[in-house]
């Protein structure tokens, strides 16, 4: 068992996510970062869809109750083990009684945890995410006790990986979306020649961004949308479905994030800045 002695700011079980319940109203969810949880599972040869720790801003403080393997990766969290420090997208090996601890946050917003195996708490719906609508809770607390297998000898066939980091990425890589082309050629201009800031409404359901650009003041019929969508509301303001966002919007959809784009916003936090560009 990993014990959570002390939770941080949000920090929840993820996996890819579930897939197939759009229609019934239920997200994705599932890593904010997938390219970096995906990485970490790697290193430990775990499935790519795993379940990890998703960690945001203020890390927690976790006692493993069982020896195992561990890779971290994402954000740059100082991370420690017995207080001597450990560093991202390496194989870590940790024993009965070992303490994980994260510090300040030194670069990006979200931090990612895999153990060997991976996290095995229930599935529901196929999918481990929390989420709380669907989920007892939304988010992990102090106390609690999450399983995973013991293992006491791995060989990994690659102990450490040199990523390409993209915390400091601000361009986010966009398709048209299916209102793309109800857009003025003043309001392209805004939307691919300016800088956005984050603003301060960002969590795991959405980002906005604090820049406004000439809104859509026609009424749409409410229609699908998915993690990465950007809708455009009547007042200019531009919002970013994530992975809990809604799976229904009345807004214009009028860009699309590729998957790395999501990947890299989830990194950004108040006040960071991020560019579109179109594929």
């Amino acid at each position: 068992m990993l014990k959570i002695l002390k939770s941080g700011l949000f920090t929840t079980v993820q996996d890819v996510g579930r897939y197939g319940f759009l229609d019934k109203g239920v997200p994705v969810a599932g890593f904010m970062d997938g390219f970096s949880a995906k990485k970490i599972n790697q290193l430990l040869e775990n499935d790519s869809a795993s379940a990890v720790l998703e960690i945001t801003m203020t890390g927690p403080t976790l006692l493993f109750e069982e020896a195992t393997y561990i890779a971290i990766g994402g954000a740059l969290l100082s991370a420690t083990l017995n207080n001597e420090p450990v560093a991202n997208y390496e194989v870590i090996k940790v024993s009965e009684g070992d303490i994980l601890s994260f510090g300040k946050l030194e670069k990006g917003f979200r931090s990612y945890l895999a153990v060997k195996g991976g996290f095995k708490t229930p599935v529901v719906l196929g999918s481990r995410s929390l989420f709380s609508s669907v989920t007892k809770k939304s988010h992990l607390v102090d106390g609690e006790e999450l399983p995973y297998e013991t293992c006491l000898d791995f060989k990994p066939k690659i102990s450490k990986l040199k990523v390409d980091s993209f915390l400091e990425e601000q361009v986010l890589t966009v398709s048209k979306g299916p209102e793309y082309d109800s857009l003025s050629d003043k309001q392209l201009e805004m939307l691919f020649y300016k800088a956005f800031s984050i603003a301060n409404e960002n969590n795991r359901m959405a980002y906005q961004l604090e820049e406004k650009i000439i809104g859509i003041k026609t009424s749409m019929i409410t229609s699908a949308t998915l993690p990465g969508t950007v809708q455009l509301t009547p007042s200019g303001k531009l919002i970013i479905l994530m992975k809990d966002g809604q799976t229904t919007g009345g807004y214009p959809r009028v860009l699309q994030l590729s998957d790395r784009a999501i990947s890299i916003l989830s990194q950004k936090k108040y006040g960071d800045e991020v560019h579109f560009q179109l594929n």
